[in-house]
């Protein structure tokens, strides 16, 4: 859930972050801008200043003292020039008469573009119109124009045209900070979101690790509802409710399973026993008493896999340290006799000595009943294998047999009480073993899954965990 929840909060607090550094970067970029043109115009105000003093009297310009007021703003706009590299000049209102002054020598006043359009402004007596933006990616100037005003009437305009490289600079610059303040506040943003996703998340990961603990057995897990989201603090709560009305049927259920075969096996054993005197009054191999005999033995054999379920899902784990090796050779030891007999090879492959926590008793019981399993699915001349081996933190022992197998739907369903395939009814069993096994796993935090063995057969593996176990199934 963490991998859709993540970017999804990650996806809205970046749009959050790009809708407020696009306005912050246009901004910038609109302040650097709008502070050099107010530069420009004080400059274009001041020379529009002195441009108005060389044409006031009434000597003009053509008197020596004319002369020298224009050496003077040529000499001004030369300076401005040199040490600013921004290009000025002072143009009368024909456009293609001599300038007044200029810097560089030589400049004139474009034709087009927006330095005509500022010229053309002045001329109508205002101020020329901010530039457009100019963006770090462009290579514009920026032009500014103020008209010379004596006697109420414009005889002359002053131009700049002020290169952006410095400008555009600064823009940059400033970016670059607001690229750097977004990239930490969105390594920020994610990391808030990994620790609310945690915290949302949290409750979530222990339900379904309680969920799956109490599926394969361990009915005591339960739920601290002490963390998270008040929705979730309530799911947890519901579901430690529920956990105690389930834990509380099946207790009523398993009681009841073994109370009924108990109570049926008295019953059960004196009708056997009188089958057995009423045999004795009839001609030795009297059909209909051997197949009462077999039936009654049967139902025995049903009545005591309940009550042998029923107390292994009751009885709690003795867990200990266990040579898993050893045990798993002393069982195949204890089962070559009926391999021998069924004509059937058995042996063990694997380690010496590997070790896991485990009841002993009950890994004792599920590898006779798995082995016991194989042996009697295995046609004369086979082989069936068990080996250990470890992997990771648990410890696998796997019961290799060479007999039909199974398809996958009887895959699906194996384990389950009173089941068995339909090809195999013939062979004796009450359908309990394989359940059996699973609970007195499940009570000590084992697990046993089922596989097709190649080329044929079936491949049973219990797993053992190899450090203690935590909670309900270790205590």
């Amino acid at each position: 859930m963490r991998t859709r929840l993540l970017p999804l909060l990650i996806v809205l607090m970046a749009g959050v972050l790009l809708a407020l550094g696009f306005p912050l970067a246009g901004s910038l970029a609109a302040r650097e801008q709008q502070r050099v043109v107010v530069d420009r115009i004080d400059d274009t105000a001041r020379f529009a200043a002195l441009a108005q003093f060389v044409t006031a009297g009434p000597s003009d310009a053509a008197t020596p003292d004319g002369d020298e007021r224009r050496e003077t703003l040529r000499s001004e706009l030369k300076r401005y020039y040199d040490l600013y590299g921004i290009k000025a000049g002072v143009f009368f209102r024909d456009r293609d008469a001599p300038p007044m002054a200029e810097a560089p020598g030589g400049w004139r006043l474009p034709r087009t573009g927006d330095g005509a359009e500022a010229f053309d402004e002045a001329l109508a007596g205002r101020r020329s119109h901010d530039p457009h933006q100019v963006w770090p990616w462009q290579r514009g100037r920026l032009t500014v124009a103020s008209p010379v005003v004596r006697d109420g009437d414009v005889v002359a305009v002053v131009v700049t045209d002020s290169p952006t490289g410095q400008m555009r600079s600064r823009i940059l610059h400033g970016w670059l900070l607001i690229g750097a303040g977004e990239a930490a506040a969105m390594l920020l943003a994610v990391s808030a979101a990994f620790r609310l996703t945690g915290w949302v998340l949290r409750p979530v990961r222990v339900l379904d690790t309680a969920t799956h603990d109490i599926a394969t057995g361990r009915m005591q897990s339960r739920v601290a509802a002490a963390s998270g989201p008040p929705e979730l603090r309530r799911l947890a709560r519901s579901f430690n409710e529920m956990a105690d009305n389930v834990e509380e049927v099946l207790e009523q259920q398993r009681a009841f399973v073994a109370d009924a075969s108990h109570q049926l096996r008295n019953p059960l054993s004196a009708l056997l026993l009188r089958i057995e005197l009423l045999a004795l009054e009839l001609p030795p191999g009297h059909e209909e008493i051997a197949s009462v005999r077999t039936e009654g033995k049967r139902l025995a054999s049903v009545l005591d896999d309940l009550l042998d379920l029923a107390l292994a899902e009751h009885s709690a784990a003795d867990l200990r340290v266990t040579d898993i090796a050893e045990l798993a050779a002393d069982r195949v030891g204890a089962w070559l006799p009926v391999a021998e007999r069924e004509e059937v090879g058995l042996a063990y492959t694997g380690p010496a000595a590997v070790t896991g926590w485990a009841d002993p008793v009950a890994l004792s019981s599920a590898l006779d009943a798995v082995v016991d399993n194989a042996l009697k699915f295995t046609p004369d001349g086979s082989h069936v294998e068990v080996s250990a081996r470890t992997e990771g933190d648990t410890v696998a022992i796997t019961v290799a047999d060479g007999g039909p197998g199974l398809t996958e739907d009887e895959l699906a369903r194996i384990g389950d009480r009173f089941w068995r395939s339909s090809r195999h009814q013939n062979v004796s069993g009450s359908g309990l073993g394989l359940s059996i096994t699973r609970a007195l796993l499940a009570a000590g935090g084992a697990t046993i899954a089922y596989a097709p063995n190649e080329p044929r057969g079936l491949r049973v593996t219990i797993t053992v965990p190899r450090t203690e176990p935590q909670g309900p199934a270790g205590a």
